[in-house]
């Protein structure tokens, strides 16, 4: 089976969010379908519907979840060491060489991008660019709206 890349913190991000629907949600959802039971018939019985879907939605949850981690690769930047080269989990500051406008990302993995955030998928289209090159190097990367140039300022292991 295919491994997927993952930060330390992402992997951590997950293993929280298992356990609180473990061990928080679960059981207050089979505490909402034993109340919905004991109010009678179960065929025009919203609460217990509604607690019964949304048993479902936590339980597939936990298995998307419990799949991700199984096939995560984690990743401990820190452990790796700084060679100024980007590489999967390290945070690099890159400018525009056009408007010098300058950006910052950490390039993680396809489950825990989040470009509001700055972490950008290994797999976008930036991230391939800038992977493997180092600082003061410039890149290239293709856009919809043509081609960009970006200059690789800095390169930091958080």
């Amino acid at each position: 089976m295919t491994k997927f890349p993952m930060t330390v913190q992402g992997a951590r991000a997950l293993e929280e969010e298992l356990k609180h629907l473990k061990t928080e949600l679960r059981p207050q959802i089979t505490q909402a379908i034993a109340e919905a039971r004991e109010l009678g018939d179960l065929k025009e019985n919203a609460e217990y519907h509604a607690a019964r879907e949304q048993q479902g939605m936590v339980e597939a949850r936990i298995r998307d979840i419990e799949g991700r981690l199984q096939n995560a690769q984690v990743i401990d930047v820190t452990a790796i060491p700084h060679t100024g080269k980007v590489i999967f989990g390290v945070t690099v500051e890159i400018a525009n060489v056009e408007t010098d406008e300058t950006v910052v990302y950490q390039i993680v993995g396809d489950d825990e991008a989040d470009i509001k955030q700055g972490k950008l998928s290994v797999s976008s289209p930036i991230a391939r660019a800038l992977v493997g090159k180092e600082e003061g190097d410039v890149v290239v990367v293709k856009t919809p709206s043509g081609t960009v140039e970006y200059e690789i300022i800095e390169v930091r292991h958080i």
